[in-house]
């Protein structure tokens, strides 16, 4: 097994910053670097200890889900080999778990789509009977398939602080006024490309969804996220579908009216539930089992549902 990267160094390239997971470096006017770490953040705070072949994992299935997705919108992906773009002797840090991708503009949201009542989407069904505002059957259990996959935006938080539900038209506001010079000479308006991200989060997920029950797994919720180029294309960005980014279950363990296990994060939550540690920076360190388990649920996750060894 190859040693964990919690933390790229490249020297070759600008660095522009690092988000919980990722870091991501300037190529040039037109292109970035992004690097999947082996971190792990949970509770929005990133733990010390990596998680091996994370990256890999993540970034293996991010590329599987792009081909597989590529005809339903435009996505990041450049096709150069990370490896070019850097010194020899930092190809390395890169093989397997980056990515060169276009520079866009962001979109200000989460493009997240519910299939299931779970999470905080369960609590919030508990106390309205809806799900950031959209009004749902009554009488629905937890982890119950909803009617129709349905969209839930959220403002995108700085690392360390929580996303926040928003409402549809709440996105379209923000989107307008962060996006109002980006857009100029395009044609479009944010309220646009909203409903646009919307539409493709749906039919992404509908489709993966779709895929992923024929190997077993259910793709109970997930988010995405999109950005634009200079003529306002919408492109989907970042990672895709991953167990960082979604809720995986497996489908022969699913019940309604419990909160079925997960590939992703769960060990470590679970660990941590255990803790009295405030849930704030820093975070604690982890067992080795607890490390050992999770890595092995990532890599479960990929080869399920790819069908492929990593």
């Amino acid at each position: 097994m190859t040693t964990p990267l919690f933390e790229s160094t490249l020297r070759s390239l600008p660095l522009l910053g690092r988000g919980k997971v990722r870091d991501i470096y300037a190529i040039d006017a037109d292109k970035l670097l992004i690097v999947t770490s082996d971190r792990l953040s949970a509770f929005d705070v990133i733990l010390p200890d990596p998680i091996p072949r994370k990256g890999e994992v993540l970034t293996a299935m991010a590329n599987f889900w792009f081909a597989k997705l590529g005809h339903i919108v435009p996505n990041q992906l450049t096709g150069i080999a990370p490896e070019s773009v850097v010194a020899a002797d930092e190809q390395d840090q890169v093989r397997g778990r980056a990515l060169v991708v276009k520079r866009l503009t962001p979109l200000p949201i989460e493009a997240v789509v519910r299939g299931y009542v779970i999470g905080s989407g369960w609590k919030d069904y508990q106390d309205t009977g809806a799900i950031c505002g959209i009004q749902l059957p009554a009488g629905l259990q937890q982890a119950q398939k909803l009617p129709a996959p349905i969209f839930t935006p959220a403002s995108k938080a700085e690392v360390g602080d929580h996303d926040e539900n928003i409402s549809f038209e709440q996105a379209q506001a923000r989107t307008d006024t962060v996006l109002a010079e980006a857009l100029k000479g395009t044609g479009k308006t944010g309220a646009q490309l909203v409903a646009e991200a919307r539409d493709a989060a749906i039919a992404l997920y509908t489709e993966a969804a779709d895929y992923a029950a024929t190997r077993g797994i259910i793709i109970a919720d997930t988010k995405f996220e999109f950005g634009i180029d200079a003529a306002g294309t919408l492109h989907l960005i970042d990672e895709a579908l991953t167990p960082d980014s979604s809720r995986f279950w497996p489908a022969d363990s699913y019940a309604v009216g419990i909160s079925p296990p997960s590939y992703d994060k769960q060990y470590v939550r679970d660990y941590l539930e255990t803790l009295d540690w405030g849930k704030k920076a820093p975070g604690p360190k982890l067992p080795a089992d607890v490390i050992e388990r999770t890595a092995a649920k990532y890599v479960e996750a990929y080869e399920r549902l790819t069908g492929q060894t990593l």
